[in-house]
């Protein structure tokens, strides 16, 4: 389902294999959320999302992982504020990263925001992944 979604939105979709039931527990008790169940499918679909000039779309859960521990890390902390309202899943290929929001240990909406290296900001633009993925692929979602 979600794999012909992706190629219905663009063709130049590729795809890993899916992820398991304990990969996504893995990454909800690493970080002490629950995530979103429209990308819980995806991601029990297809473990990773890539696009035109190796975008990451949508990451790979050890990807989601290790980019969410390194913005956790004291660097980061010195120039930006805190990471831990976020959960970052995506890329935008120009250094501005694409979250969740996590609001009482809880990614309590579908939606995505964007955080922007540059100014620190923090941007809703989409009410779901599979609006994300389809805005953004279409060029609605401007950063």
């Amino acid at each position: 389902m979600w794999l012909e979604f992706f190629l219905s939105v663009s063709n130049k979709c590729t795809f890993t294999g899916p992820a398991s039931t304990d990969d996504i527990i893995a990454v909800e008790k690493q970080f002490g959320v629950k995530l979103p169940e429209e990308y819980k499918g995806i991601i029990l679909e297809t473990n990773g999302v890539k696009e035109s000039y190796e975008l990451g779309l949508i990451w790979s859960l050890e990807r989601v992982i290790e980019e969410n521990l390194r913005y956790r890390e004291q660097f980061f902390k010195t120039y930006y504020m805190p990471f831990d309202s976020l959960l970052f899943f995506a890329e935008s290929g120009i250094g501005d990263l694409f979250a969740f929001p996590i609001i009482n240990q809880i990614v309590c909406k579908e939606d995505v925001f964007v955080w922007n290296h540059d100014d620190d900001s923090r941007r809703w633009v989409a009410p779901s992944v599979s609006k994300y993925v389809e805005w953004w692929l279409n060029g609605c979602i401007k950063i």
